[in-house]
């Protein structure tokens, strides 16, 4: 990989998400070697994929180059490498471009889409964690109404502007919201010759209230505000396949679809090298201890949504969303200092700063710790926290604009075909 040999000692940090720029930011200056790796060269900031998807930004909003995040810090090295193997006996990473070792590892490889096994959903639905699969559900929901267009048949036509998003968390509520208000103020100018009323939007749930992770109350209203929008919310149903035309559930309810979107879950984005008792095979999660160090190893450890430090407070871990991430990701920074120090380390402690969802203009949901509130300053406050935790002052004024621009005019210009995108499972 050409890194330099130094006198310092190496950090090896696997990820540029939230933990591992924490991570590397906290390390900066210091008198260590920090080598970060990564298979993107940019920092992607997830809470607005779906609005990369549904046209409301563009990518280079959202995302921020990690050389230029950690241009200023010395001794600190960035390679575009993707990471397959851990040799924990030679303390070396493996990878495309060759191999590292190292005296401290981090993992902080993230998260990826969890179909629990089922491979009818894995290879016929969409995914939305990446900027590029974003980018190719904006293609093919755009797509999707050309080709409505072409057709005469109406059970297709009705197909085409059928859309299924499995999983109502943030990211499902906050997509479903996101083109239900598509439906509403866009389709009908894009295209007057095509009857957008027969549009659906179906958010399903397996369980018995959508965000889950939140307040009752934000729940309910986050159901009444999708309602209001003409989303059709449906609780208590498991999908169980999707051939690519058909959804099935685990009860007489299907949906003629072409466009499924998968939401229902994710898992640890483990590494080989790092498995037996260290991997939870149900959740794909390394197990760490309360400092975040892989059970069996002093020199390596693991931070955000790849590790879990089960304690009677969090039984399966921390959320795996941004700020434990972020937290981790500093906690560890301070602690590995005090590792090299021979200090004893300190034990990591969560600090829940509550959570959000916006489903519409006006329509957000906000739990804190000690206040909850619904409505039109729940949906400002969202948008102020999610601009204050992007990286970089252009990204941060880019996306303003574009709020208050799709505000003021109720459009959104991103709505275009840039690549092609052909389902995969279509001939």
């Amino acid at each position: 990989m050409n890194i330099p040999k130094s006198s310092f000692p190496r950090v090896v940090i696997i990820g540029g998400g939230f933990a591992g720029v924490a991570l590397a930011k906290k390390l900066s200056k210091k008198e260590l070697q920090v080598v970060l790796l990564d298979k993107h060269n940019y920092h992607n900031f997830q809470p607005l994929l779906y609005q990369v998807s549904t046209g409301g930004l563009e990518p280079d909003s959202i995302a921020y180059p990690i050389r230029k995040i950690l241009k200023d810090f010395p001794n600190f090295y960035f390679r575009l490498a993707d990471v397959s193997e851990i040799d924990t006996e030679k303390c070396k990473v493996i990878s495309n471009i060759g191999s590292l070792k190292f005296d401290y590892l981090v993992v902080a490889s993230g998260s990826k889409t969890n179909f629990f096994g089922n491979k009818s959903i894995e290879d016929n639905s969409m995914e939305m964690k990446t900027i590029p699969q974003s980018l190719n559900l904006r293609s093919l929901i755009l797509e999707n109404f050309e080709d409505a267009l072409l057709t005469s048949n109406l059970h297709e036509r009705n197909a085409l502007m059928n859309f299924v998003i499995v999983g109502a968390g943030p990211t499902g509520v906050e997509l479903a919201g996101a083109l239900a208000e598509i439906k509403k103020g866009i389709l009908p100018k894009d295209y007057p010759d095509l009857d957008t009323r027969t549009v659906q939007i179906n958010l399903v749930q397996s369980g018995d209230r959508i965000l889950k992770e939140m307040s009752e109350k934000a729940s309910k209203k986050a159901e009444d505000f999708l309602e209001d929008l003409g989303v059709h919310v449906w609780k208590n149903v498991r999908v169980t396949g999707y051939d690519g035309n058909v959804v099935t559930t685990n009860s007489d309810l299907t949906f003629e679809a072409e466009t499924v979107i998968w939401a229902a879950g994710v898992k640890g984005a483990a590494i080989n090298g790092i498995d037996g008792e260290e991997l939870l095979s149900k959740s794909n999660r390394i197990q760490v201890n309360e400092f975040n160090q892989v059970k069996g190893f002093n020199n390596i450890f693991a931070i955000g949504d790849v590790a879990q430090m089960t304690t009677d407070q969090t039984p399966y871990g921390h959320p795996m969303m941004a700020q434990p991430a972020i937290q981790q990701g500093k906690h560890l920074g301070d602690n590995l200092l005090r590792l090299i120090e021979n200090k004893p380390l300190k034990p990591f402690k969560y600090k829940d700063k509550g959570s959000m969802a916006t489903v519409g203009r006006n329509k957000a949901v906000v739990d804190l710790p000690k206040f909850k509130f619904q409505g039109v300053f729940a949906w400002f406050v969202w948008m102020f926290v999610h601009l204050f935790f992007l990286i970089g002052f252009r990204n941060r004024l880019v996306v303003f604009i574009n709020w208050v621009y799709n505000y003021v005019r109720f459009d959104r210009e991103a709505r275009l075909i840039i690549r092609p995108y052909k389902n995969k499972f279509k001939p």
